[in-house]
């Protein structure tokens, strides 16, 4: 570990991060049961709109909006692939890269084995944004699939009970996957403090942590969504 140039510092913050990003995963989905999240309430939107899909005989417009939000998941997947191709190939020129950081203020010398598996851990988390990102672009292709499968009036209100509530789940698993890829492009800006130095990392994996329960369960996005607009007087 010293022959890397890591201190007890760097792998105390490395496992604070990984129980902080697992953490708040487990702890917003425990919460939004008890508590309106944007995830729980645009759950239930989703719902809404698969209501209304049925009720629809034409649904081009049903069709847009999944294109439109699967566009979301093609850009992001895409740009992984990019930022993919940047970290791989700092990993031949991790001399010049700890040259230039080892100027940095707070920066303690680290060897380019070091800077490797700092890099691989940027790499790591890039790699499982890819894989969510890509895993919700194919769920919202399969609910396009099932709006264009979607039955047509008249029909049993069990059958389109059910129907709604599998176009609901099938749209809703493949926003949270797409929450997920973005959840680690925000962890992967807390580990970029790790080239610095551990208290950096450690601080700032808690202030990503705040922002994204601060967005999730207090924005006023949630309370937008949550509550009616009142009339307001010009």
């Amino acid at each position: 570990m010293h022959n890397l140039g890591f201190t007890w510092l760097d792998v105390v913050a490395c496992v604070w991060f990984f129980v902080w990003w697992i953490g708040y995963a487990r702890f917003a989905n425990w919460h939004s049961r008890s508590v309106p999240s944007l995830q729980s309430v645009m759950k239930q939107y989703r719902r809404d709109w698969w209501v209304r899909v049925l009720e629809r005989e034409l649904r081009m417009i049903d069709t847009s909006i999944v294109v439109n939000l699967s566009n979301s998941s093609t850009f992001f997947a895409s740009t992984t692939l990019l930022i993919l191709g940047g970290l791989l190939a700092l990993l031949g020129t991790t001399e010049k890269v700890s040259a230039v950081i080892q100027g940095l203020p707070f920066q303690r010398h680290t060897s380019e084995g070091g800077w490797e598996i700092k890099i691989m851990l940027l790499v790591g988390i890039f790699v499982y944004a890819f894989f969510k990102f890509t895993w919700s672009l194919r769920q919202f292709n399969m609910a396009s699939v099932m709006i264009g499968a979607a039955p047509s009036v008249p029909r049993q209100a069990e059958d389109e009970a059910s129907y709604i509530n599998r176009g609901a789940r099938m749209s809703h698993l493949a926003s949270e996957h797409f929450n997920y890829g973005l959840r680690a492009y925000y962890f992967s800006m807390a580990a970029l403090a790790w080239l610095l130095n551990g208290w950096f990392f450690m601080g700032t994996t808690a202030w990503v942590v705040l922002i994204l329960y601060w967005r999730e369960f207090r924005s006023e996005t949630l309370l937008a969504a949550v509550q009616p607009q009142k009339n307001v007087k010009e």
